[in-house]
């Protein structure tokens, strides 16, 4: 049943990833669009125990951290799709877990691994592939392109930050339910303060609505199966199933927006699915 709950959170991340794209092609609040989402996860979460008594302290302090994390990383992942393909994006963001792991050997201790040093040189050639040919690094120079590469490389910093926030909240304490759920009620002040600081205005639209209604269900999903996954089976094996959620954005991208899949992107795609397994499936 692992594999079964880490295939739907797979299926799940790739269709939420595409809605991100979908609303990111047109001049839409990306702020209201969020505290819709946030909305829908605080209520659909709402419903799941917290234990408030006993874990108040560290679930608030974690669950708070943890959601300006989320949130700036999702606005950064929205912003980056409206500037690049939405298979480059959900590529990159979903390679955090080279942040992770790099994060893990400095600050917690842990051991470096041959198949963790190649699963890092695979990442780092996988980004270097989805760069335009002839960049230069500067935002000038293929700058639509280039800037989006920049801001979900930025996305995916921060989302590393929100899985070792996470974890370490865990091990002191914080509840697994409350953690979550607070992270929702960051998207909604989060997604308020944006439209107001960034876009300047609160407006809402039938399309924002909707697509916000979407995503924030797609989003409790996402949530629900990697609990279960992780509860159900080894987290090497279900992690590095569902962190190859890309391969399914990817191929909706292509089929639905005529996206094309190039030589070198090819290239970076395989870099990651090789970069995932190495930092995932063969821990030790």
């Amino acid at each position: 049943m692992a594999v079964i709950y880490a295939l739907g959170c797979l299926c799940f991340s790739a269709l939420n990833d595409f809605v991100f794209k979908l609303y990111a092609r047109k001049d839409r609040s990306r702020g209201i669009f969020v505290f819709l989402c946030g909305v829908l996860w605080v209520f659909l979460l709402g419903l799941r125990p917290v234990d408030w008594e006993n874990s108040l302290a560290p679930t608030l302090t974690w669950g708070i951290v943890s959601g300006l994390f989320s949130v700036i990383s999702n606005l950064l992942l929205i912003e980056a799709m409206g500037f690049q393909s939405a298979g480059v994006c959900a590529t990159i963001f979903r390679l955090n877990l080279v942040i992770v792991v790099i994060a893990a050997i400095l600050w917690l201790g842990e051991t470096v691994t041959f198949f963790q040093v190649l699963g890092i040189l695979c990442a780092i050639g996988a980004i270097l592939a989805f760069m335009p040919r002839g960049t230069k690094f500067r935002v000038d120079e293929n700058s639509r392109a280039m800037l989006g590469i920049y801001l979900v490389l930025a996305a995916c910093i921060l989302r590393a930050g929100m899985g070792l926030t996470y974890k370490y909240g865990f091990l002191h304490g914080a509840d697994p339910n409350g953690v979550p759920l607070l992270n929702g009620v960051c998207w909604i002040v989060g997604g308020l303060v944006y439209a107001v600081l960034r876009e300047k205005k609160i407006r809402f639209s039938k399309k924002t609505v909707g697509y916000g209604m979407l995503s924030g269900a797609l989003l409790c999903g996402i949530v629900f199966f990697m609990a279960l996954m992780l509860n159900a089976g080894a987290a090497s094996v279900t992690l590095s199933i569902a962190q190859m959620s890309f391969l399914g954005t990817f191929a909706l991208s292509m089929i639905f927006l005529k996206e094309k899949l190039t030589s070198r992107t090819a290239l970076a795609v395989v870099l990651g699915v090789c970069a995932i397994l190495f930092l995932s499936a063969f821990p030790k």
